[in-house]
């Protein structure tokens, strides 16, 4: 089949490669132009995405990106991929909206065309399809087939990959079903259907609201835990040992990535603005773990006055982490960048290092290569203080331990000594 995935991202660039795989010719459709000229010579800036094996699929014509939507012409499957972010923190569609229309003036009968961006329920039936319709003169469910498949990608993940990941799949009509369950066969191992679009919708930002509120709870109580003098890192272990009912969710500085900062709020906005409810529990989560990165600073804050008697006012502080998650370079949305930006703020003196990101994920923060690095003169013993903010394997924590005046630890992962604390 002719394939077109329309953005070539995190989720679209390695989708668009398994369906060529897969035997599909495919055409990977990304507006970037900088980006798009980067996939043409062969070098992906997808870190899941060996350019070794992007040039195969470009040398054998499986695969061909581009930035013209003339070439979306005489596709039988499209797929939208692209961003759908928070403006003014409120959800901004326009991606989802502009694809649309790009795919309208030239879809055909016969085609079929699946959202795979993370959004509310009600998108693909109320946004997608009027602008498929309006724009094309077709009717979706008669003329053309309709979906919705929610992505499942979990960048630096090499055991849940796209194709061994259960997907979701749903159409407007059974023939669409049938038509998007056809495809998405082709690409994974195994396909669920759903009964409905809005049901498929709903699920995956239930997935991520599940999580967001969880983390959320262990973020409060390791605060609270800190007030009461108890140990929550052991806590927790304590209450894993229970074989029902309770699953292990671990403190840290915030959350990252596009998921739980921003799928959640897509489910409360439209609730609250279509009919006039509040998600109280998505809201609380949302205001426990946006603070968590002032948290964390009142904790380095605090440990300073308490330690050295000194404010954090020209500090040294080594910041180790940017990305939002260890094993990545991806530093969307990451509350370690956030906490780096803050004490700077406050006027401290941050060097960042993170192994995946060149610059720390950081605009104008001085970069180490590594703590230790042979060629800097850079030590850990040179800062007054380390903040442990994402934990890549990469990091030599035990000489962190041995070197450092003081460590605050975000993420419970290094043996709590007199210098150094845990969240």
């Amino acid at each position: 089949m002719q394939i077109c995935v329309l953005g070539q991202g995190y989720v679209g660039l390695p989708l668009a490669l398994r369906a060529a795989e897969a035997g599909h010719t495919v055409t990977g459709y990304e507006p970037d132009l900088r980006r798009c000229e980067q996939l043409a010579a062969g070098s992906s800036y997808v870190e899941d995405i060996d350019s070794a094996r992007l040039r195969r699929l470009l040398d054998s014509g499986a695969y061909v990106p581009t930035a013209d939507p003339e070439d979306l012409k005489g596709f039988d499957v499209a797929v939208v991929t692209v961003p759908t972010p928070l403006t003014d923190r409120t959800p901004d569609l326009s991606c989802v909206r502009d694809a649309a229309r790009e795919l309208a003036g030239r879809l055909e009968p016969g085609a079929t065309v699946v959202l795979e961006s993370t959004t509310h329920p009600g998108t693909t039936r109320d946004v997608l399809i009027p602008l498929l319709e309006e724009g094309s003169g077709l009717v979706a469910g008669r003329d053309f087939h309709v979906g919705f498949s929610p992505e499942r990608i979990d960048p630096g993940n090499a055991l849940w990959r796209l194709e061994n990941t259960p997907k979701i799949v749903a159409g407007l009509t059974e023939a669409c079903l049938r038509r998007v369950k056809d495809f998405y066969d082709s690409v994974t191992e195994v396909t669920v259907p759903a009964s409905g679009l809005e049901e498929a919708e709903l699920a995956k930002v239930f997935e991520n609201t599940y999580r967001h509120v969880n983390i959320a709870l262990v973020n409060e109580l390791s605060r609270m835990a800190h007030t009461l003098g108890v140990d929550v890192w052991h806590t927790l272990e304590l209450a894993a040992t229970k074989p029902f009912g309770f699953t292990k969710f671990l403190p840290g500085p915030g959350v990252g990535g596009h998921c739980l900062p921003i799928d959640p709020v897509y489910l409360s906005h439209h609730v609250k603005t279509q009919h006039g409810q509040t998600f109280r529990l998505i809201e609380l989560a949302q205001d426990i773990n946006d603070s968590q990165p002032d948290y964390v600073v009142r904790r380095l804050q605090d440990a300073l006055s308490r330690r050295f008697r000194r404010s954090v006012h020209g500090a040294r502080i080594l910041a180790l982490g940017a990305a939002y998650k260890p094993g990545t370079a991806d530093a969307r949305q990451s509350p370690a960048v956030q906490v780096v930006e803050r004490l700077r703020d406050m006027g401290a003196d941050v060097t960042v290092v993170d192994p995946y990101l060149p610059d720390g994920g950081c605009r104008d923060i001085p970069f180490a290569a590594a703590a230790a690095d042979t060629d800097t003169d850079v030590t850990v013993g040179d800062f007054d203080a380390v903040v442990l903010l994402t934990p890549h394997d990469e990091f030599d924590l035990a000489q962190v331990a041995a070197e450092s005046a003081y460590v605050l630890d975000t993420r419970g992962v290094m043996a709590i000594a007199p210098h150094i604390e845990r969240l």
